[in-house]
């Protein structure tokens, strides 16, 4: 089942996600050589509480920390560890609060000291693929207009769309209808209505998409060791276009 979101209720999730994006801009600035995914998922979740927010990923489902952090092959749901960030590396960061019942979901890929060009091209390219599957979040399109935006700029640059993981919708919950795959046929899927919250995130790797789960039931890594990059945000379907939660005014207002 869909819930739509009334107005009153997006503005509170617009909160929630603005403080996921500050955690996340946050973590940014910290990321560095020698740094340990443990230590960034300790202050992400300090600096949520001290924001009146809850961490949303701590507890779901058995899961043991606040923040997914997803290094090189890793491409979801990396279990923060005390191994040492390295330079030439990149971690994926991904991030989710809750404020007055409602969720907040996001994430970003980013570079540890100086990486390949490989590397910077991959993450430019999934995060372009977000942006460019937002602008179809719009009233009146199919959910596979999402994906079909990402999967064809993501192959246009020589990558593949990892098919197992998809976005969702979101809420009172964490994951909602629908499931907002990275691929899709153009008006295929459910329709987009007024008041739908989408997170939408692309996840791209550098060679083939086969996935393969760690022992810990979590961890997700491409079966090829080839790179993986993973950005999101939290996206409300408005009569005047889409909305990026956290990260921009609403679009004409209400």
């Amino acid at each position: 089942m869909i819930f739509c979101k009334t107005w009153s209720e997006i503005q509170t999730m617009d909160r929630s996600n603005r403080i996921v994006l500050d955690v996340l801009r946050r973590l940014t600035e910290m990321v560095a050589p020698g740094v340990t995914t443990e230590d960034l998922d300790r202050v992400a979740e300090e600096w949520t509480r001290e924001a009146g927010a809850i961490p949303a990923f701590k507890g779901y489902r058995g899961y043991p920390a606040s923040l997914c952090a997803s290094p090189n092959d890793v491409i979801v749901h990396g279990i923060p560890s005390r191994k040492p960030l390295k330079d030439g590396d990149i971690v994926g960061l991904d991030y989710g609060v809750i404020v007055d019942g409602f969720y907040g979901d996001g994430a970003m890929t980013v570079p540890v000291g100086k990486v390949s060009r490989e590397a910077e091209k991959l993450m430019k390219v999934t995060e372009e693929s977000l942006y460019l599957g937002i602008q179809e979040a719009k009233i009146g399109n199919r959910v596979q207009d999402i994906g079909f935006r990402v999967q064809e700029h993501a192959r246009k640059n020589g990558y593949s769309v990892v098919l197992e993981f998809t976005g969702h919708g979101i809420g009172r919950r964490l994951h909602e209808d629908p499931q907002v795959p990275n691929y899709g046929k153009p008006g295929m899927g459910e329709r987009l209505t007024d008041g739908m919250v989408l997170a939408i995130e692309p996840m791209l790797c550098a060679g083939h998409s086969d996935v393969v789960l760690e022992d810990d039931q979590w961890t997700a890594r491409t079966a090829d060791g080839s790179l993986a990059a993973h950005f999101e945000r939290s996206v409300a379907l408005t009569p005047m276009g889409p909305w990026i939660l956290g990260e921009a005014p609403p679009p004409g207002g209400p």
